[in-house]
């Protein structure tokens, strides 16, 4: 019984992309999707208040986009207090939204919740507290769903990592087969390559028009059918570049038309396949008549035939690049390079490096494919795709260092940040990638050693890879040569079972033929090991766009703004002599705040005489004051709590910084002085 081995088909190799999209998108619903930051807010995270403020105001470290239900106040009772208007108030360089309080608000503690979608798409969200008059209880309860999370959050992030495989496969294999391997447009397999790549990135674009309204306000699935939803969406810059994807997608199919059908026929039908077993466009099996034209009409010369395949090749190839570029683009415009740091030279050079991913990634698959289920691709064409895949790699090269020096922008953040230690991972990969690329144009420069007639699909004999002379199958009680037409049978099923014995004895054949070139054969596993790799690749690069640019989490970590954690604190400790001029007038006073940070604290004070006995002084006095935010003189009076000792409890410190402590001693009715340092609080 003959069996033949599982080969790898475009089919293959696009479930294998899916599958790890779908695991990819449980790792997405865990990364941080910040983008944007929140650097400040007035008032402050854990602030204590004495007056009501009017208005509250959060500072980003890009623009972002805002609704008017994007910032919401509650009061302890989970209430909206705020009057639901967000006003803009940012300058030149200060990205400021500020939402006004109703008057006459009593005291408590009151929660700031917001929610934003940074200027490359990404939903944001966070939320903080701050107090009036003292804290309260409050019944405020927020989401635990962080912002782009869930089950939503999940299915964008499986179409994000389909949407770049399907572009990677779709550029890559047309452009494979218009730079290295003309014949491969009427090679089944090839064709099926580049419409699952245009399918998947036609699904994946429109799945992400659906979920972007959930994705970005925090809904449900059943948000995703939407219109008032799904019109909103239209109005931002990623909804107009998904659109904008769609309408070049349109073109794209047009191209994918062109290229297996008018082309295909110029490219093999004029000439007659040279590959044995390769069908024509019209359905004929290849032939050796140059003489016929792509119609198989009237004769037609050489030159001209030339020159119109040369002309429809140059017109594919240009606009191709202008449609493969364009869809990039839409990626440029609304994702990280559409910000930050000189971006408009940003935007240019990411769709340079989607366009090398695409060529270099995409080919490989292409190459794999054909090698897999179309043994005869010619020696040529695996070395044009070798030196596409060199200058590929060295464009890579050129723009991720770039875009890597814009995004992460120190060697801290590089080691110190989530962005930093993926692009680590991602610089791995690469390498690895090429040290794999290195053994296949190993491969290929043995391929280049062998004769044009083993190449084309003939074995060291002469005989061809579907000859199939050595096999036979039994039928009707007889024996039949493989390659011969069934016998004529009134008995369908038996017909069937005879033509799938001749397709099966064919198959092996072909197998045996390809097993047979070792260097082929290495050149495949090879060629194997870099797709698996590439898939990882992919993997890595859709989680890095997800994840906060190393330059902006610096920013906003100095900034010390956009979390809801109350900052690091610890008890001050300080001690001061004083000389109060006067008899018994000098000592020392010791000033302890727990736990140091704003809010509330505790406050204890000790004054010693000479030799550390406890000095009972007639009064003690202490004062803060901010001088950064203009806070203060806050007088305090402790209480007497034995010679020498004083305590006040619930004291407030409004905002952390570096305050400056008073303290003010009097040994007698006439003697006293002042005292003071700078401590930091909070």
């Amino acid at each position: 019984m003959t069996t033949t081995a599982p080969r790898l088909g475009a089919a293959t190799l696009l479930r294998l992309l899916l599958i790890t999209a779908a695991l990819l998108g449980t790792v997405l619903t865990g990364t941080a999707n910040a983008h944007a930051a929140l650097t400040g807010s007035n008032p402050k995270d854990g602030a204590v208040l004495a007056v009501a403020p009017k208005d509250v105001t959060l500072t980003f470290s890009e623009q972002v986009a805002l609704g008017n239900d994007s910032i919401r106040v509650l009061d302890p009772r989970s209430k909206r207090i705020d009057a639901g208007e967000v006003r803009n108030l940012g300058t030149a360089g200060l990205v400021r939204y500020g939402v006004a309080l109703r008057s006459g608000l009593p005291d408590g503690t009151y929660t700031v919740a917001w929610q934003a979608v940074s200027a490359d798409s990404h939903p944001i969200a966070g939320a903080f507290t701050f107090s009036i008059g003292a804290p309260s209880k409050t019944a405020v309860e927020l989401p635990e769903q962080e912002a782009g999370g869930g089950l939503v959050g999940s299915l964008y992030g499986v179409a994000r990592y389909a949407s770049y495989a399907g572009f990677t496969v779709m550029v890559g294999a047309a452009a494979f087969v218009l730079a290295c391997w003309p014949r491969g447009a009427v090679v089944r397999p090839v064709q099926r390559l580049v419409a699952y790549g245009w399918v998947t990135l036609t699904a994946a674009t429109l799945a992400m028009l659906m979920l972007r309204s959930p994705y970005t306000g925090s809904g449900g699935l059943g948000d995703a059918f939407d219109l008032t939803g799904l019109q909103s969406v239209l109005a931002t810059k990623t909804g107009a570049a998904l659109v904008s994807r769609l309408l070049l997608l349109g073109a794209a199919a047009l191209f994918i038309a062109v290229l297996f059908g008018a082309y295909a026929k110029r490219a093999t039908g004029a000439e007659g396949t040279a590959e044995p077993g390769v069908p024509r466009p019209d359905g004929a099996e290849g032939t050796a008549d140059p003489g016929a034209d792509a119609a198989g009409g009237e004769p037609e010369s050489a030159r001209e035939r030339a020159e119109e395949k040369q002309d429809l090749t140059f017109g594919l190839a240009v606009g191709g690049t202008v449609v493969a570029a364009g869809i990039a683009a839409t990626w440029a415009l609304s994702e990280h390079a559409s910000t930050g740091v000189q971006a408009g030279l940003a935007m240019p050079v990411d769709v340079l490096h989607l366009l090398a991913v695409a060529a270099w990634l995409g080919g490989l698959a292409t190459l794999l494919v054909a090698l897999h289920r179309a043994p005869s691709v010619g020696r040529a064409a695996v070395l044009r795709f070798s030196r596409v895949a060199f200058w590929s790699v060295v464009v890579l090269a050129a723009t991720g260092l770039y875009q890597s020096w814009r995004q992460v922008g120190s060697w801290s953040a590089l080691t110190g940040t989530s962005y930093g230690r993926l692009l680590l991972v991602k610089i791995g990969l690469v390498a690895l990638l090429v040290g794999i690329a290195w053994f296949s144009r190993r491969w290929t420069a043995r391929l280049s050693e062998r004769t044009p007639t083993d190449a084309d699909g003939e074995t060291a004999d002469g005989e061809k890879a579907d000859a199939g002379a050595d096999a036979s199958t039994e039928g009707d009680g007889g024996t039949r040569a493989a390659g011969t037409a069934p016998a004529a049978s009134d008995d369908p099923l038996r017909a069937a079972q005879l033509a799938r014995q001749d397709a099966a004895v064919a198959a092996a054949a072909r197998k045996r033929l390809r097993d047979a070139d070792p260097e082929r054969s290495g050149l495949r596993r090879s060629v194997l090991a870099e797709a698996g790799v590439a898939v990882v690749l992919l993997a890595v690069t859709t989680v890095l766009t997800s994840t906060e640019p190393g330059r902006t989490e610096e920013q906003a970590a100095r900034a010390g703004g956009g979390t809801s954690e109350t900052a690091a604190s610890k008890p001050v400790d300080v001690t001061l002599p004083f000389d109060t001029g006067g008899a018994n007038g000098k000592g020392t006073v010791r000033l302890t705040i727990s736990p140091g940070r704003s809010g509330a604290n505790e406050l204890r004070l000790w004054t010693e005489g000479p030799g550390r006995r406890p000095l009972d002084a007639p009064e003690v006095k202490v004062a803060f004051t901010l001088t950064a935010e203009k806070i203060g003189p806050l007088p305090l009076v402790p209480e007497r709590v034995a010679a020498g000792q004083w305590s006040a409890s619930n004291i407030q410190i409004p905002l952390p910084g570096e305050w400056q402590v008073r303290i003010t001693v009097r040994t007698s009715d006439i003697d006293q002085t002042t005292v003071e340092k700078n401590v930091r609080i909070g």
